[in-house]
């Protein structure tokens, strides 16, 4: 008896259930990220933080947890220009959680109208592309 197509079937659904987990980890991430940009525009608005202020808790943050990455200062910028950029269209906010950290950062800093972040938003989820597909893509629309 012939059990490979069996085992394949097993072996389907780990995959599967792999992405789903994938997928919920990369929502709670944006999500994260998301709050911690409005927490920070909040803080600039009310109590004038600064480079420096964001430069601290980049600092604070690795100190209290070394083996997290991703909470640079630079980083915490870039989450609070997610944050600023995105706010004033909810109807994008759940296009927002379906893609990675890395394709937004790319989006952000490669687009400049909300219609076109919009466009490279729907593209990435309907095309499922990589960074380096979004990346790709992006160069050969832009100069074409």
């Amino acid at each position: 008896m012939q059990l490979q197509p069996q085992f394949k079937e097993v072996l389907q659904l780990i995959q599967q259930a792999r992405q789903r987990a994938y997928q919920a980890v990369n929502t709670q991430l944006v999500q994260l990220y998301w709050q911690i940009g409005e927490y920070i525009c909040q803080r600039v608005a009310a109590e004038s933080w600064g480079k420096s202020t964001v430069h601290q808790l980049a600092a604070y943050l690795q100190q209290q947890e070394p083996t997290v990455k991703g909470f640079s200062d630079k980083n915490l910028w870039r989450m609070k220009q997610f944050h600023e950029t995105y706010h004033p269209y909810p109807k994008l906010s759940a296009l927002l959680r379906e893609i990675n950290w890395t394709h937004h950062t790319l989006i952000l800093g490669k687009t400049q109208s909300i219609e076109e972040k919009e466009f490279y938003l729907r593209l990435t989820l309907k095309e499922k592309y990589s960074f380096r597909e979004l990346e790709m893509i992006y160069a050969i629309l832009r100069y074409n």
